[in-house]
C-alpha cells in the first residue's frame, strides 16, 4: 500500500489541533467520553449525523450542548412526543396582520446543531420531516425551500429500554445516520470526578467556543483531501458488499453507507493528524457505520445474534490490506 507525497500537512495539522481543543473543552463538562466525542467530531467533519442509543441520564443532552458551544454553533432542541407535528419541526407560514402578508416562521430544524431527543417517540409522519433536512441540507414548507446553515448536524437520541409508546425508526430514517453510538455508564473514578466538577456550578454555562462554525465548514472541505489508497477503497467496498452476501443478513448496507464509511475514515484520520487513511480507522468505524443499516434474518435473531456481532464477524472474514 503506497502513501502519497507529503501534502496538505498544514491544513490537516490545523484540523487535528482544533479537534484536540474541542475534545479538551467538552472534557471539562463530560468526563471520560473522549472516544465518543472523537467519533462525533468525525461525523461532523464528514457532514454526517449521529444516533445515540442509550439509557436516560448519561449526558446525551449535555454532550450536544457542549459540542454546539465549542463549535460556536446555533443549538436547538426538539423534544419528540407522539403529538409532535412535522410543522413543529420545519416551521410554518403565518399571516402577519401588520404587513398584510404571509411570512415564514422557522422551526427548530433551522439550526446548526439539532438535538432530536427521544426521536422514536415521534410518529413516523413527524420522523419523516427530518429526512429531507438530513439528506439534502434543506427543508421544504409548502412551496418554499429553505437552505439549512452549515455545518448542520442532527444528534438524535433514543432509549433502547422503553418500547411502550415508541415508533421504531424506519430503514430510510436509520440510513440517514452516519453513525450509531452508545455512551455507556461512567467508571467509578469518572463518576466521582463528575461530582467534583458539578459541585459548585454547572461548567456548561461557562463554556466558551474554541473554533467557529465557519472554520468547521472549512475543515469539512479540508478533510476530503485526506488520501485513501486504492486498496483501502476496495477494502471499504468489500466490507459493504459482504453485508449483502452474509447468510444471517436479509438486507445489507446501502451505497450511502459505503460513501459514509469512506468520508468518515478520512475525517477520523485528519482528527488524528494524518494525511492518509489506514485500515485501523476503517475497522474502528465499520461497526458504528454499518450495524444499524443492516436487517438480520429472523433465524439469526432467534439465535440471539446482533447486527454488531455480524459486522465484527465480517471484519474478521474480509482480508485486511497491508
Amino acid at each position: 500500500m503506497s502513501r502519497p507525497a507529503v501534502q496538505n500537512t498544514e491544513l490537516i495539522s490545523q484540523v487535528a489541533q482544533a479537534a484536540a481543543q474541542i475534545k479538551s473543552n467538552i472534557g471539562k463538562v463530560l468526563v471520560g467520553k473522549d472516544d465518543v466525542v472523537e467519533l462525533i467530531l468525525a461525523a461532523v467533519l464528514s457532514g454526517g449525523h449521529v444516533l445515540i442509543e442509550d439509557v436516560p441520564g448519561i449526558g446525551k443532552t449535555t454532550l450536544a450542548r457542549a459540542l454546539a458551544n465549542s463549535l460556536d454553533c446555533v443549538f436547538k432542541r426538539i423534544q419528540c412526543t407522539p403529538d409532535l407535528l412535522p410543522s413543529d419541526i420545519t416551521g410554518i407560514h403565518y399571516y402577519n396582520q401588520q404587513t398584510g402578508a404571509f411570512e415564514f416562521r422557522p422551526g427548530p430544524i433551522i439550526a446548526q446543531v439539532v438535538l432530536a431527543d427521544e426521536i422514536n417517540r415521534a410518529t413516523p409522519r413527524t420522523q419523516s420531516a427530518l429526512l429531507e433536512a438530513m439528506g439534502e441540507g434543506q427543508v421544504t414548507v409548502d412551496q418554499t425551500t429553505v437552505q439549512l446553515p452549515a455545518p448542520f448536524l442532527v444528534l438524535a437520541t433514543q432509549n433502547p429500554i422503553e418500547l411502550e409508546g415508541t415508533f421504531p425508526l424506519p430503514e430510510a430514517q436509520l440510513d440517514r445516520f452516519l453513525l450509531r453510538l452508545n455512551m455507556g455508564y461512567p467508571a467509578e473514578s469518572e463518576e466521582e470526578e463528575m461530582l467534583l466538577r458539578f459541585q459548585e456550578a454547572d461548567p456548561l454555562g461557562e463554556m466558551k467556543a474554541v473554533t467557529s462554525a465557519q472554520q468547521v465548514a472549512e475543515f469539512q472541505t479540508w478533510v476530503q483531501r485526506v488520501y485513501v489508497d486504492p486498496v483501502l477503497r476496495t477494502y471499504i467496498v468489500r466490507l459493504v458488499q459482504a453485508t449483502r452476501d452474509h447468510q444471517d443478513i436479509e438486507l445489507g448496507a446501502s451505497p450511502r453507507a459505503t460513501l459514509g464509511l469512506y468520508r468518515c475514515s478520512q475525517a477520523l484520520s485528519a482528527i488524528r493528524g494524518r494525511e492518509y487513511v489506514t485500515p485501523d480507522e476503517i475497522k474502528l468505524l465499520a461497526p458504528y457505520a454499518l450495524a444499524h443499516r443492516v436487517i438480520l434474518k429472523s433465524q439469526a435473531r432467534l439465535r440471539e445474534r446482533t447486527s454488531e456481532s455480524v459486522i465484527l464477524e465480517i471484519l474478521e472474514q474480509v482480508e485486511v490490506p497491508v
